[in-house]
């Protein structure tokens, strides 16, 4: 089934920096942007595991000036997006690099959005509602999952309103990401699963995305054999570098997959679970994805079909209906081998808090670019069964 060629594809990624110890060199991108003064943004994890030590070395090493911000939460919010924009007026910063997971990073994204328009961030949710261009933006990923550090996407938590936002515009993509595979020894097990299976998501649903393309498919299913055959090793060898290495090139690629194919209604029904109850993202996606694949499968057949082979499925002899089940399975299995056994019911979600959920994964960007078309029942009907 391929893309018609007719079709216009674009396809956005920042500069990118691949490789053991890597982060040592950010001062150089920095001074390539001219930075007097950079706001390093970060969070106490990370701060505590000794990455952020690492940059402050570098830039001081180059004598750039730089001030830390690490108030930021896990899924990160408002407030502080606007009090880490407020700090880069104070404080005359001139450059932003960000060190850690989704959250630091989807906070600098926010804070250069505030800082080139001057207003709320809340203005600015959507799809290309950016009007100015943010200041230099240099990223550190310290988690092999969120790909924040390549793609066009910011997810913020309003709480006020239990709900995320997603800011989706060319303008928020990074200039300069810097991979360093050495990060993500920091993180634990469950950390290490829950960006794992986030960055598979990615994958599957950047390659059956009604946005998907020739530019983004052959990114998606090696995305897709990187992470399903390196992660569960990973988690059980932590400290071989080779295996993070692979699961975090396989999050790069899935990273530039949905930046540019977008995403489908995991992701949509993640983001109005993850504002609801503050969950970690990736424990989100797990407990939706298989629910959300079978019933996007009917949709898209042979390209389910490939990303069963590509995850290792036999597919000889098999119909359509057969190996939804087998996918179905494998995604289940994997799940449990990483250690995820969750339940939506288990966090304490009542079939009461459905049609809340619902509405506001229906007014989510990535609902749009589903391989089917959703209805509010629709998606009422999958949470159900993920209770």
């Amino acid at each position: 089934m391929s893309a018609n060629p007719s079709q216009l594809r674009k396809f956005v990624s920042p500069e990118i920096i691949f490789g053991a110890g890597c982060r040592h060199h950010v001062a150089n991108y920095a001074r390539t942007f001219g930075a007097r003064k950079v706001l390093l943004v970060s969070d106490p994890g990370v701060l505590a595991a000794g990455w952020v030590a690492d940059v402050e070395a570098s830039l001081q090493g180059q004598g750039i000036d730089y001030c830390l911000l690490t108030d930021v939460s896990p899924n990160p919010r408002v407030e502080e997006v606007m009090a880490g924009a407020e700090r880069y007026r104070s404080e005359q910063c001139d450059v932003i690099v960000a060190v850690g997971g989704g959250s630091p990073m989807d906070c600098a994204k926010g804070i250069g959005i505030v800082v080139a328009h001057g207003r709320h961030i809340l203005e600015f949710e959507g799809v290309d509602t950016i009007r100015v261009p943010s200041p230099p933006l240099i990223l550190i990923p310290t988690t092999a999952g969120t790909s924040a550090d390549v793609s066009q996407f910011v997810i913020i938590s309003n709480q006020q309103q239990r709900m995320k936002f997603s800011i989706v515009s060319k303008a928020v993509v990074p200039d300069v990401s810097l991979i360093d595979p050495e990060t993500t020894l920091s993180m634990d097990p469950f950390l290490s699963a829950c960006t794992g299976i986030d960055a598979l998501v990615h994958a599957i649903e950047a390659f059956v995305s009604t946005g998907h393309g020739p530019l983004t498919d052959p990114h998606a299913l090696e995305a897709m054999r990187l992470i399903n055959g390196n992660l569960v090793q990973m988690i059980a060898s932590p400290n071989d570098i080779v295996l993070r290495e692979k699961v975090m090139l396989g999050s790069m690629q899935a990273g530039l997959a949905f930046s540019n194919a977008i995403l489908g209604a995991v992701h949509a029904m993640s983001h109005s679970l993850g504002g609801f109850l503050d969950l970690p993202h990736g424990l989100c996606n797990a407990v939706l994805v298989e629910h959300v694949v079978a019933f996007n499968y009917s949709a898209a057949p042979e390209r389910f079909k490939m990303i069963a082979q590509t995850l290792g499925i036999d597919c000889r002899g098999l119909n359509h209906e057969q190996v939804r089940k087998r996918l179905v399975d494998h995604l289940i299995a994997l799940k449990h081998a990483v250690g995820f056994h969750e339940t939506l019911g288990l966090h304490g979600v009542g079939s009461s808090d459905i049609p809340f959920l619902s509405r506001h994964a229906m007014g989510d960007p990535c609902i749009l670019t589903n391989p089917r078309s959703s209805s509010l029942r629709d998606v009422e009907v999958v949470y159900g069964e993920a209770l």
